[in-house]
């Protein structure tokens, strides 16, 4: 074959239902492996001059996302803070009444009630996803999701606070909402580097993949993620 190898904005438009995120991945995935190829920009005037030059870095989306409801944002966002308004406080108690140990029993079955009450009351699936999931069976993130708490993990590195950082987005029909969970001090006692052995015991008996651990003060331990159907 001789010649680059050229894609229309057409082709890399089929993976728009994937959304933003998901675009810039394949985009960026083309550009890693076909360093020489062009994007081509199609025209009806005149469809055989087409060839051009991408005029983008990589990794750069190729399809304009759908415009994100200010109203859901607000609404996903201020979920989010309901999710941590109960629990934060919940394990604070528990550390205050029996410790660490306490906290996990206490963390085990309070954090997915909190998640499932909200979806409830709210009509949003509500649940929290980590890169490094404690409980697999309910925190394995997504495709979107992975690409987000990556997207997460560069922002806070690049600078952001954690509580700064989120994403809103419209995917196949779906508003997604995902806000990062910093670790914050409490959370390093049984996420962090230096986990107490009667501690990492208790957390085996409940988690046994747990693969939670090894983070630092401010580092993005997971998120909060919601998604409603779009009217």
């Amino acid at each position: 074959m001789t010649g680059p190898l050229k894609f229309t904005l057409g082709t890399l438009g089929t993976f728009g239902n994937l959304g933003t995120l998901g675009t810039l991945a394949v985009a960026g995935l083309l550009a890693a492996l076909l360093p020489t190829a062009e994007i081509m920009a199609q025209s009806t005037d005149n469809p055989s001059d087409t060839s051009v030059p991408n005029p983008y870095p990589p990794g750069t989306p190729m399809t304009m996302p759908m415009a994100v409801p200010t109203e859901l944002t607000s609404e996903a966002a201020a979920i989010t803070q309901q999710f941590v308004g109960t629990l934060l406080p919940t394990l604070q108690l528990a550390m205050a009444a029996g410790g660490p140990l306490n906290a996990i029993e206490v963390c085990a079955v309070e954090a997915p009630a909190i998640a499932e009450k909200l979806s409830a009351d709210t009509g949003w699936n509500v649940r929290r996803v980590s890169l490094k999931t404690r409980n697999s069976s309910t925190a394995q993130p997504d495709f979107w999701e992975i690409m987000a708490l990556n997207l997460f993990d560069q922002r806070q590195r690049s600078g952001e606070q954690g509580a700064d950082i989120n994403l809103a987005e419209v995917v196949a029909g779906e508003f997604r909402y995902m806000q990062a969970q910093p670790a914050a001090p409490l959370c390093l006692t049984c996420h962090g580097t230096d986990i107490a052995e009667d501690v990492r015991s208790a957390l085996l008996r409940h988690y046994p993949d747990d693969k939670a651990t090894g983070y630092t003060a401010g580092q993005i331990r997971g998120a909060i993620s919601l998604r409603k159907s779009m009217p």
